[in-house]
């Protein structure tokens, strides 16, 4: 086989790792957001004072480089007007016939499993402003939900 077909190593042809993107706009956190990207660096920092193999490392560097990037810019969002939704609160409303309950927080906190919605999302946009016994249009809609309760 001639030599222009031969791979010298595996780490030729890996593909380029960038770092993540940083969502656009800005960087709202609540409370408690700003605790868990501390935490992450911390941990992170934890990672890379261990002895790691050097691609380990590289994505842990990129991790940590994105995590220092959003402590950064990370602004501690004030708290709505009592009992009107805002960022931070925590919603329970009545649409297509259920109940739900979300906590509209900042995007690296957001967690759709947990409840947790980022502040840019449809349904926290609709939310916004609102207040106990609103009826709110969602997904062209009209009054497809209430509002219930704000905390």
């Amino acid at each position: 086989m001639s030599v222009a077909f031969r791979r010298e190593s595996d780490e030729e042809v890996l593909e380029p790792k960038f770092d993540r993107p940083i969502p656009p706009g800005p960087n709202l956190v609540t409370a408690n957001g700003l605790a868990q990207i501390g935490a992450r660096i911390a941990a992170l920092d934890a990672v890379l004072a261990g002895v790691l193999a050097a691609v380990d490392r590289a994505e842990q560097e990129r991790e940590r480089r994105y995590w220092r990037v959003r402590l950064g810019s990370a602004q501690l969002a004030s708290l709505p007007p009592p009992g009107q939704v805002g960022f931070g609160s925590r919603v329970r409303f009545a649409i297509g016939g259920g109940i739900r309950t979300v906590h509209i927080v900042g995007l690296d906190e957001a967690d759709a499993a947990s409840g947790a919605i980022g502040f840019t999302a449809p349904l926290a946009r609709a939310l916004m402003q609102a207040r106990v016994g609103d009826r709110l249009d969602f997904q062209g809609t009209g009054e497809a939900s209430e509002v219930l309760g704000i905390e």
